[in-house]
């Protein structure tokens, strides 16, 4: 008979237990990029605000699609999120057929931050604004290089979209994240690199345009490629993602905690430093 009021403790204390298992955010690119970088800073907000710990993974390749297929795979508990930008999302779905998940495997959790794609060179290259870019590009006829996340990344489609509009014959070299493509602009592996502006000032890069409809705040003095004569706005959006099908009641609960994360001065002030702000 004594088992009886210890079988119904444990029934009333099964759904606090779930409800306090680690949540793992995925991020789909390389460990110290932009978004590993936003993931880090929201990770303390959003375990103070949901009462368990989140932890941070990288699962890299394919452009950011091994990541989003590995939580696409995930079971819908609220155990596992994923941490993405625009391309995996918003522009390989649309053009891959060999995707290894769909956009409907995904629930919308929250945006995080929208920050208009910088094109980037190396400090003391000659590369210093768009005319430069493409003057050098032109003369090298295949020879100029151009890094990017992996094909499909939006960093890799606007400097495509540069090409066209210039008929401009340039190499793509493909990375793992923006980290690592930073490090090849630094050696000058690479000409230039477009992506979030978050890398521009704490590695003293050179600002070759922005691409906006306007100057921005975070860069005043940076010309937008409008204003250079180049009609090419884009920018990147990043944002958490859920399984498809998991709980409403989790889905509530995080979207408010992320709210709340995106409140918190340290997230502001790092989301500053990254340049991106918060939407």
């Amino acid at each position: 008979m004594r088992l009886l009021p210890v079988l119904a403790l444990l029934a009333l204390l099964a759904p606090a237990a779930r409800a306090q298992a680690p949540i793992t955010i995925v991020v789909n690119f390389a460990a110290g990029g932009s978004a590993d970088r936003m993931a880090r800073l929201l990770a303390p907000e959003l375990g103070e605000a949901l009462g368990t710990q989140v932890v941070v993974k990288t699962t890299t390749g394919a452009a950011g699609a091994i990541g989003a297929a590995e939580v696409a795979r995930a079971r819908p508990d609220g155990t596992t999120l994923l941490l993405t930008t625009t391309g995996p999302m918003g522009v390989q779905p649309h053009f891959r057929s060999d995707l290894p998940y769909r956009v409907a495997d995904f629930a919308p959790l929250c945006q995080l931050g929208d920050a208009p794609v910088m094109v980037m060179s190396a400090p003391g290259s000659t590369v210093r604004d768009a005319a430069s870019l493409v003057a050098r590009a032109r003369a090298a006829r295949g020879g100029f290089n151009y890094g990017s996340v992996g094909p499909g990344s939006i960093p890799h489609i606007v400097m495509v979209a540069l090409a066209r509009q210039n008929n401009l014959d340039m190499t793509h070299v493909p990375f793992r994240g923006s980290a690592e493509a930073i490090i090849a602009l630094l050696r000058q592996d690479v000409e230039v690199y477009a992506d979030l502006p978050g890398a521009l000032r704490v590695n003293n890069l050179q600002a070759v345009g922005v691409m906006a409809e306007a100057r921005t705040a975070e860069f005043p003095d940076t010309p937008t490629m409008r204003e250079q004569g180049y009609d090419l706005v884009y920018s990147i959006w990043a944002g958490l993602f859920a399984p498809a099908n998991t709980p409403a009641a989790f889905m509530e609960r995080a979207e408010a905690a992320c709210q709340r994360a995106l409140r918190a001065p340290s997230v502001v002030e790092g989301f500053e430093r990254l340049s991106t702000p918060i939407t």
